[in-house]
């Protein structure tokens, strides 16, 4: 499935880092050479921030897959989830030094877009919520996927904007395939599995 991504960087970090090459060109030609040393470090976190590499998407069938890079926090049951069904969660402590994008749990279609949550139904019928908090710099994640989108396991399809936690939910007759501690990689390492209702 194609999925929109910069060969070096998210899109959302585009137009700050061309500003911050222009400001150190700028310095750098018309002022003393070391002025320009100080946009260049800022450029350079940046980039590193920002930073969108390709990353080898594994295909599972019904697997759940990590939106995020980062470490298991939680896994339980809930009597009632996002969906209003009993659901199996999964949270997740995004690591900071991760890359800049979420990625799809699931193969599906979307089936609402809540205020940072992204709610994905499967070609079976199985309903998988991810959403997210802890906001750092009280900035939220920005889904670029639309409603009624169809997107590919391990897909990229939000900004996480520096967010601090990622919870996965899927119907509790599924599977969890990860425990607490257990560092993940977005798009690589299976949660778990939903249970095929056809």
């Amino acid at each position: 499935m194609r999925g929109r991504r910069n060969p070096f960087v998210a899109h959302e970090g585009l137009l700050p880092l061309i500003l911050l090459l222009a400001i150190a060109a700028l310095l750098f030609r018309y002022s003393e050479p070391l002025h320009a040393l100080a946009p260049l470090v800022v450029f350079t976190l940046l980039l590193f921030i920002f930073r969108d590499p390709h990353r080898e998407v594994s295909s599972v069938a019904l697997g759940v897959f990590s939106p995020v890079d980062g470490k298991v926090l939680e896994v339980d049951s809930l009597e009632t989830g996002d969906t209003g069904e009993p659901v199996l969660r999964v949270v997740l402590a995004i690591n900071s030094l991760g890359t800049y994008t979420a990625r799809s749990p699931v193969e599906g279609s979307i089936k609402d877009l809540g205020s940072n949550a992204l709610w994905l139904q499967t070609d079976e019928g199985v309903d998988v919520t991810l959403k997210f908090r802890n906001y750092r710099l009280g900035l939220a994640p920005h889904a670029f996927a639309r409603y009624g989108e169809r997107l590919g396991q391990g897909q990229r399809c939000a900004y996480l904007r520096l967010a601090g936690i990622a919870e996965v939910q899927w119907p509790v007759n599924g599977k969890v395939a990860v425990e607490v501690g257990q560092v993940v990689k977005a798009g690589t390492d299976l949660l778990g599995t939903v249970h095929s209702p056809r």
